[in-house]
């Protein structure tokens, strides 16, 4: 059987990307053949292909990072996963129809999680559980702020902030924006597109403190949004979408008594090898119980992969988009 995967031959935009055929690959050791029910889509992914992200990657490169899928060749010495598992993860070259990946990066699909929403989980869940959890240290009842609300980091935080008793307010840019973070489980909604939205953001909030907010966006967001935290809140720093990385005045910590912390899943992993397991562990069990209500993704054929690259480069993507591999 041919295995589709696309391929970047040179850095630039997303829709000089082509395909490549090649034979379905062979398990090695320790390693399971997957083939791929859908791929998730980031801005990593867009950003890679054009050459902009902060480690340029050797040429030939195949783009895709997350997958989800089925077992369909298990290589020797793996114990824990046989052919037939349904199985979710991160890799390289993911954008195909098969994959090789070694059997510890590899985690079963909780029952209840669909494969196209499995495909973008690992990563962006596992970030929201651990800048909420281990980072921002959220407590049930308290308010947090998220800003990108709609995108597939922000819908992820939503979601997550809800399992753990959180009111969550979304900050997003268009109405259409604002709406998807809401059906994403958010319980109130601010346009900081309008020229007021930190009023906004107070009329929400009511007599509630804001004592967390989660940014992916950077620029000039952040600082209004630091500053529309309560004495002792706490400012997670995720990314920075918008291109721009913010310079908040290092007096507004000081005079609001509030901290500003780095949530680094990715450099934290390589740090701690258990992280990632223990964290979709936790993430699982709530999949499955029902307290975390996974946020809805938007999927398209594996053929559209340029097109939908070009769009997420654009902006306007909302929420978390994945390919579905063998059509």
């Amino acid at each position: 059987m041919k295995n589709r995967k696309l391929v970047c031959l040179e850095f630039g935009p997303p829709e000089s990307l082509g395909f490549e055929e090649s034979e379905t690959p062979s398990p090695g050791e320790s390693e399971v053949i997957v083939q791929v029910a859908a791929a998730g889509v980031g801005f990593f992914d867009a950003l890679m292909v054009q050459g902009l992200y902060q480690i340029k990657p050797p040429l030939p490169y195949y783009p895709g990072s997350e997958f989800s899928g089925l077992v369909t060749a298990v290589g020797s010495g793996v114990e824990n996963i046989k052919t037939g598992d349904r199985v979710m993860g991160l890799t390289g070259g993911t954008f195909a129809d098969f994959i090789s990946v070694p059997a510890r990066l590899c985690t079963p699909i909780p029952n209840g999680l669909s494969d196209e929403i499995a495909a973008g989980f690992c990563a962006n869940y596992s970030t929201a559980l651990f800048g909420l959890r281990e980072c921002g240290h959220l407590q049930v009842g308290e308010t947090l702020l998220v800003l990108g609300a709609s995108g597939g980091i922000g819908s992820s935080a939503i979601a997550v902030a809800k399992a753990m008793g959180a009111r969550v307010i979304a900050g997003a840019s268009s109405q259409a924006k604002l709406d998807s973070a809401m059906e994403a489980g958010a319980d109130a909604g601010v346009l900081y597109s309008e020229e007021n939205w930190r009023q906004s953001l107070r009329d929400t909030l009511g007599s509630d403190p804001l004592t967390l907010v989660y940014d992916p966006v950077g620029g000039d967001l952040s600082e209004t949004a630091f500053r529309c935290l309560s004495p002792g809140g706490r400012f997670l720093v995720v990314g920075f979408a918008s291109g721009t990385i913010p310079r908040i005045p290092l007096n507004l910590p000081l005079l609001k008594q509030s901290a500003i912390v780095g949530v680094d899943w990715g450099g934290a992993a390589r740090d701690r090898e258990d992280l990632t397991n223990g964290l979709l562990h936790t993430l699982s069990e709530w999949i499955e119980d029902e307290s975390l209500k996974a946020a809805p993704v938007t999927a398209k054929p594996l053929s559209q992969a340029p097109d939908v690259l070009t769009k997420q480069v654009s902006g306007n993507l909302i929420g978390k988009w994945v390919l579905q591999g063998g059509e």
